[in-house]
């Protein structure tokens, strides 16, 4: 069990600083850090150890030091609701090892906000990055990034190099002095569900040998091309849109090394694009695995929304319909998935101007004294202006049994008189736990009425377990032994009757399982192995990733 070292200036007993608490922390410890500006750098080498704020913004701010704020060399960093400032110098820098960011705000005045240099593992989710010279720069590693935004760099967004393998999704980047997304030397991005925007160069630029996949991706107002690449570049452009940019719009320096389908300029003179792009977030909805009535609720809503178009359109009555839902299920059931292609839809359909994707929880909106919660919440609800704002385990802002929670209630007061106010302007989704999100709509009498309908999510089925894994581990390059999915739906089985059982996300964590299994069983080989056995997941790592 991991222990917890507490890091309060003011606390009798407490560490003082966070670098005085690390010094001492043991392997895999967490250092819970009490709100307040701490101004520190931070060093380590071969350490794991997690640093989250406890209840409250924690800021380390090292503007004016010249080293990084926090620095890595080996072993395993985890940040959880950090702001992290920097000079000019990375306010994250890791040199091999693994990196996992969730929702932190990184910044910095010169160079990346974060530098991951290989080899090393990173994930960044639902972050935002500003203010720097370049926001993310990722090279020689293994990198996934998603639900975070990137803007206002004074050269290039995210940067992917030295053969990066990233994936970059639900992510968007914008207000760039050069490009959006650079990638070269051999860099291996796949860019999904992304929006890219005011760049003064090219949106994305693939260049030097590298091979890229773009899929759902919207690039506009750049000016450049929205999409370049450069010659022995390939890769694939799958249903991405561009709107406003400088012709061409996609630039290929040899066409027949790129595969583009289904690629369309936003206002283009075609039959009828928004509704073919329709169509492809719909496909893209049906690859999900399961989800059959989710699915059939999603297109019922998006059947009633074209025909009141028609009707609109033909001079017909068209009736009220508000595009604010509830989802509700157990984590891991695919509910941010289904909301963030539910924004696009509407935007497809022209009732959202730009469906983006805004992911908030309690502590977005919950402010710190009598009045801020309004306000804090006001100011959320109107970045999502244009799009869909997405509150997941928004039963917390109703905590059944919480003793003077008002902060809570002010939120959730607030925002049912923002989604009748702008209920043709945001699509607001609330996330949680079936038996938590009836109490959580009780929790205003306006409340209930303000979503026109709730959808259940059910969790996954141990053959569709299965098969998720399996579509890890086609996404990732792997081959999977065939005699492992037995063993995959014997387990899954079993563990999905546990009360915290996590569905999609214990199929993640089970495939990060297997492939760690694989990195020990080849390092014991000592020598390089060869391609078939880069790529084979043996059933004994998976029996290792199950155990």
């Amino acid at each position: 069990m991991s222990r917890t070292l507490l890091v309060a200036p003011d606390r009798p007993g407490a560490y003082p600083t966070i670098g005085a608490a690390v010094l001492d922390a043991p392997e895999d410890a967490v250092v819970s850090i009490a709100p307040g500006v701490y101004r520190e750098t931070i060093d380590l080498s071969d350490r794991s150890v997690t640093l989250v704020a406890d209840d409250g913004e924690v800021v380390i701010d090292a503007t004016s030091a010249q080293a990084p704020v926090l620095r890595a060399a080996g072993g395993r960093l985890t940040l959880r609701e950090l702001t992290v400032r920097a000079g000019d110098a990375p306010a994250v820098q890791l040199d091999g090892g693994t990196l996992r960011a969730e929702r932190c705000a990184f910044s910095a005045g010169f160079g990346p906000a974060v530098l991951v240099t290989g080899p090393a593992e990173a994930t960044v989710s639902h972050c935002q990055v500003t203010g720097a010279e370049h926001g993310l720069v990722l090279e020689d590693c293994r990198a996934h990034v998603e639900h975070t935004t990137v803007a206002g760099m004074s050269a290039d967004g995210v940067i992917v190099r030295l053969g990066a393998t990233v994936v970059l999704r639900d992510s968007q980047v914008s207000d760039c002095g050069r490009r959006g997304v650079y990638c070269y030397q051999y860099g291996r991005p796949t860019i999904e569900g992304c929006e890219v925007s005011g760049t003064a160069e090219t949106g994305i630029l693939i260049a030097y040998d590298s091979t890229a996949v773009l899929r759902h991706t919207f690039v506009h107002d750049t000016a450049g091309p929205a999409v370049s690449f450069g010659r022995r570049c390939r890769g694939e452009v799958v249903s991405c849109r561009w709107e406003n940019t400088a012709e061409p719009a996609l630039d290929l320096a040899e066409p027949e090394l790129v595969a583009v389908t289904a690629a369309v300029q936003a206002r283009a003179t075609t039959a009828d694009p928004a509704r073919a792009d329709v169509e492809s977030l719909l496909a893209e909805l049906d690859t999900m695995v399961g989800l059959a009535s989710v699915k059939e609720e999603v297109r019922s809503l998006i059947d009633e929304i074209q025909v009141n178009e028609w009707r609109r359109k033909a001079g017909l009555p068209i009736g009220s319909l508000s595009h604010h839902l509830v989802f509700a299920g157990a984590p891991g059931t695919g509910k941010t998935t289904v909301a963030r292609i539910y924004g696009k839809l509407l935007a497809a359909l022209g009732v959202l101007p730009k469906g983006q994707f805004n992911e908030v929880a309690r502590r977005d909106l919950v402010g710190q004294y009598l009045g801020h919660t309004a306000e804090k919440t006001t100011k959320v609800f109107e970045s999502a202006t244009g799009g869909v704002l997405f509150i997941d385990e928004a039963y917390a802002l109703s905590r059944a049994g919480a003793e003077n929670d008002s902060f809570g209630q002010e939120a959730i007061d607030a925002l049912v008189k923002l989604m009748e106010d702008h209920r043709d302007e945001v699509a607001v989704i609330v996330a949680g736990y079936s038996n938590e999100m009836r109490q959580f709509l009780d929790a205003n009498p306006g409340l209930a009425s303000r979503f026109s309908k709730t959808i259940d999510f059910e969790d996954y089925s141990p053959d569709e377990l299965t098969l998720i894994v399996q579509r890890m581990v086609a996404a990732n390059e792997y081959d999977l032994d065939a005699a492992a999915a037995p063993l995959l739906h014997q387990h899954f089985a079993a563990v999905s009757q546990a009360a915290n059982f996590g569905n999609a996300r214990d199929a993640r964590r089970l495939f990060d399982r297997a492939r760690k299994a694989q990195s020990q069983r080849l390092r014991r080989l000592g020598g390089m192995p060869a391609l078939s056995d880069l790529r084979t997941l043996h059933i004994d790592d998976v029996t290792a990733a199950v155990s």
